[in-house]
């Protein structure tokens, strides 16, 4: 029971960290410092975390669930790894201030790509309808 319990623990604090370093991600990558390629692997891993659409749906048996356990990670680890050091140190220390004292800055990055994706559908269907 106790190993549970450890493994429990370490989950959560890797979710934590995970969150923490996707807000740091949004802060590095509207850093001028960071350089152009690694704000474009960082802007499609933060689309793919924010994203209520999967990249591959979860009802799909074991491969719906790779996009959310292997895909978003590997992006994050790749985007953390081409961003330069001290960029990155600082834009972790600002979002662990930021989150501490807002949590709800990641219901806010959500908010943000649900609105882009319902916009983008209604404009798919007016363009559709208007044919």
């Amino acid at each position: 029971m106790t190993a549970i319990k450890s493994l429990m623990a370490r989950l959560k604090t890797k979710a934590k960290s995970l969150k923490t370093d996707i807000y740091a991600l949004y802060l590095a990558f509207r850093d001028p410092q960071t350089p152009w390629y690694a704000k474009a692997i960082a802007g499609l891993t933060l689309a793919m975390a924010l994203s209520p659409i999967d990249l591959i749906p979860d009802f799909i048996p074991v491969l719906g669930y790779l996009d959310d356990l292997i895909i978003v990670p590997l992006g994050i680890s790749l985007s953390v790894k081409l961003i330069p050091q001290d960029v990155m140190t600082r834009c972790r220390k600002q979002a662990s201030t930021q989150m501490a004292e807002d949590p709800s800055l990641a219901r806010t990055g959500t908010i943000i790509i649900a609105s882009v994706w319902l916009i983008l559908l209604v404009l798919m269907l007016w363009l559709i309808l208007k044919n």
